[in-house]
C-alpha cells in the first residue's frame, strides 16, 4: 500500500498542484482538522464542543433528564410567584410609596438581613452634621385655629350675663430646657392648631437634640388629655387583625373633632409585644412591655403593663413597642448600649436616624417628640426635658415618622380639615391618615 502523499498548505501561499487520492489528509494552520471523510480523528483530533454536547446528552439517564425538567419547572413556578407577589404588594390599597412597598417586599420575603445590613451601612456612613445651626432657624409655629366640634359641643344658647365655666384641662407644661445656647424661642411652649371649647389644646416647640448636631431641629407637641380623647386606629397590615371600623383613615364624619394625630410603633412582628382593642386580644399582651393605654373615655396615659396597667373594663386599647425608654423622669439604662434587641430594633441604639416616641408628664399630658439625627439616648434626653416622666419609643426611619395637627379649610365645613406637620422635612403628605393606609396610627379628638 502507498504511502499518502500529504500536501501542506498554509494561508497566503499558492496551492499545489498534486493530485491527492481520497486517503489524502489536508491539514491547514486555520479552521477544523478532519479526515478525509469528516469524521474525527480518534484521541488525536479534538471533539468540538457541539458534538461534545450532543454526547454528554447522550449519556444522561431518563432519570436525570426528569430532575432537570423539574428544577426548571419549579424555578418557572417561583419566579411567576414571586414576581405575582410582588406586583400584588405595588398595587395594594395604601398611601406607602412604591420604594418603600418594594423594601417591605424583599423584606418580608427572605430579604429583612439584607436590608437591615444596607440600612446600617447607610446610617453609619451618613451621620448627621456636627455643630452650625440650623439652615432656616426654628420652624414657626401656626396660631391656634377655630373651635374643634367635640362630642360634648351644644347648640348654643340664650346669652347669660355670667361667664360660662371654664371646661377641665391641664396646665400648660413648663418650658423645655435646650442642651446649648438657646436660639431665639428654642425649648419655649406655643399654642397650635384647633381650640377645645375656646381653650388650646396643642402645645408645640423646637430644639436641637443634644449640644453637638447643633443644625438638627427636633419637635415636640404636648397634648391636653382633659380636652381630647384619643382614638387609636388599626391600619390596613399593621398590627394585623381586630376590629377596623374606620377603614384605616379618620372618616370624613369624625373630622369635624379631629385635633391631630401621629405614628404608631413597629410592626408588630418586631414590636416585642401585642395589641388589644375592643375586648378582643389580638396579638398576646407582654408583662412590662411599653404599653400605650387608652381608657373607655379616651384618655391616653403610657407605662409598663403589669405594674402601671392590668386589664380591666374600662380599658379600651393597649399598644405595646418595645420597652418604657424614659422611666421615673429619667432615661432608663441601657439606651446608649450598642444593642439591636431593645429601642433600635434592626438598626440598633446608637444609629442616628428619624425617631418618634411618646410619653406622658406628672399631670398627664401626652409628650410627642420626633426628629432626624436621634439615637435612643439622645431620643430619651430630649423625652425628659420635656417633662415626661413615662415614654415609650414608636416607629423610626423618615417613611414612618409623622405628626399633624389640624385646622377647618373653610369656616362653614368643620368637617373639611387639612393637616400640618410638625416639622417641615417630615416625608409623608398632609392626608396621610385621611385615606386608608398601611399602618397604625393616633388620632386626638376635642371632648
Amino acid at each position: 500500500m502507498a504511502t499518502p502523499r500529504v500536501r501542506v498548505e498554509r494561508q497566503g501561499n499558492r496551492p499545489g498542484t498534486e493530485e491527492t487520492s481520497a486517503t489524502d489528509v489536508t491539514i491547514r494552520k486555520r479552521g477544523r482538522r478532519t479526515t478525509g471523510s469528516g469524521a474525527p480523528d480518534g484521541g488525536f483530533w479534538e471533539l468540538t464542543r457541539r458534538q461534545k454536547r450532543k454526547e454528554r446528552r447522550a449519556r444522561r439517564s431518563p432519570r436525570h433528564r426528569f430532575i432537570l425538567r423539574a428544577l426548571a419547572a419549579i424555578a418557572i413556578v417561583f419566579i411567576i410567584g414571586a414576581g405575582w407577589s410582588y406586583g400584588h404588594a405595588l398595587t395594594a390599597p395604601g398611601t406607602d410609596p412604591w420604594s418603600v412597598r418594594s423594601v417591605e417586599w424583599i423584606s418580608d420575603h427572605g430579604g429583612r438581613g439584607i436590608v437591615n445590613r444596607v440600612e446600617h451601612w447607610w446610617y453609619t456612613n451618613h451621620p448627621p452634621p456636627v455643630g452650625g445651626k440650623p439652615a432656616h432657624g426654628l420652624p414657626t409655629v401656626a396660631a391656634p385655629g377655630a373651635d374643634a366640634v367635640g362630642k360634648k359641643a351644644k347648640a348654643p344658647k340664650t346669652p347669660v350675663v355670667t361667664a360660662p365655666p371654664v371646661p377641665a384641662h391641664l396646665n400648660p407644661p413648663p418650658n423645655a430646657q435646650p442642651f446649648t445656647d438657646p436660639l431665639p424661642d428654642e425649648g419655649v411652649w406655643h399654642p397650635t392648631g384647633r381650640t377645645v371649647q375656646g381653650l388650646p389644646s396643642v402645645y408645640t416647640t423646637f430644639m436641637r437634640p443634644d449640644p453637638v448636631h447643633t443644625s438638627l431641629v427636633t419637635g415636640l407637641a404636648w397634648m391636653d388629655t382633659k380636652l381630647l380623647r384619643t382614638v387609636f386606629v388599626p391600619g390596613l397590615q399593621e398590627p394585623g387583625g381586630g376590629p377596623n371600623p374606620w377603614g384605616s383613615q379618620i372618616p370624613e364624619d369624625q373630622r369635624a373633632g379631629l385635633v391631630a394625630a401621629f405614628n404608631s410603633g413597629f410592626k408588630m412582628d418586631g414590636a416585642q409585644g401585642g395589641y388589644y382593642t375592643d375586648g378582643q386580644m389580638v396579638k398576646p399582651l407582654r408583662d412590662g412591655a411599653a404599653s400605650l393605654v387608652i381608657t373607655q373615655d379616651g384618655t391616653a396615659n403610657v407605662g409598663a403593663w403589669g405594674r402601671d396597667f392590668a386589664m380591666d373594663p374600662n380599658i379600651k386599647t393597649v399598644r405595646q413597642n418595645l420597652d418604657l425608654m424614659v422611666d421615673g423622669g429619667q432615661t432608663v439604662p441601657g439606651l446608649d448600649s450598642d444593642s439591636n434587641n431593645k429601642w433600635g430594633a434592626t438598626l440598633g441604639n446608637k444609629v442616628f436616624v428619624w425617631r418618634s416616641a411618646v410619653g406622658v408628664d406628672a399631670n398627664g399630658g401626652l409628650i410627642f417628640v420626633a426628629g432626624n439625627g436621634l439615637n435612643a439616648k439622645t431620643l430619651g434626653d430630649v423625652l425628659v426635658r420635656a417633662g415626661a416622666v413615662r415614654a415609650m419609643e414608636l416607629d423610626i426611619n423618615s417613611q414612618w415618622v409623622s405628626y399633624f395637627t389640624y385646622d377647618q379649610v373653610y369656616p362653614t365645613a368643620p368637617n373639611a380639615v387639612a393637616g400640618h406637620k410638625l416639622l417641615p422635612d417630615m416625608q409623608r403628605p398632609e392626608d396621610r391618615y385621611l385615606q386608608p393606609g398601611e399602618r397604625d396610627f393616633f388620632s386626638l379628638f376635642a371632648r
